[in-house]
């Protein structure tokens, strides 16, 4: 979310939609998005299980410079990673183990959010699209399609302040 939530933000056409031969190609397409977010920033990643979302958090961490590859594991059991460098704090969620919102609301989500979140943060949240609390927030929504063995068809879009409005209501 940019400082300014009112604020235009354009996706790349690069990053709009796109095909991905393979990992290495999803963790450049994170380090490219990377460089388009502008902190604090929410980005909810939706995809099913093995559709690489943790792959392109690695890219997003290396291009954020908070953490390089080999340090981003997928946080299923510890349900948060935070990343720090000087610049940026990553704090990487995944809510795929939660049941319902009762369990998202013992993590203190709200804390590392918009309002709470730091203006040198990103939040990057794995199966965020299944609860309710993100509805209404300005955010990124990155999509990851399995298409075949190795390849996704990855889209990016930024749902601005007026669209998360309309969420809310």
């Amino acid at each position: 979310m940019p400082s300014d939530p009112a604020a235009a933000i354009s996706v790349p056409p690069e990053l709009q939609s796109c095909d991905s031969h393979g990992e290495e190609q999803t963790q450049a397409l994170g380090r490219r998005l990377a460089a388009t977010l502008q902190p604090p920033a929410l980005v909810i990643l939706q995809g099913e299980l093995g559709a690489g979302k943790t792959r392109l958090v690695k890219g997003l961490a290396e291009g954020l410079q908070v953490a390089h590859e080999a340090d981003v594991t997928s946080p299923s059991y510890t349900l948060v990673h935070e990343f720090r460098s000087p610049q940026c704090t990553l704090h990487h969620v995944d809510l795929y183990r939660l049941e319902g919102s009762a369990q998202l609301a013992t993590l203190g989500l709200e804390d590392v959010l918009p309002g709470g979140i730091t203006p040198s943060s990103v939040v990057v949240v794995e199966w965020g699209a299944r609860f309710p609390l993100f509805r209404g927030w300005p955010r990124w929504l990155v999509t990851l399609e399995i298409t075949g063995e190795d390849t996704r068809h990855i889209t990016v879009q930024w749902l601005p302040a007026d669209v998360a409005q309309a969420e809310r209501q």
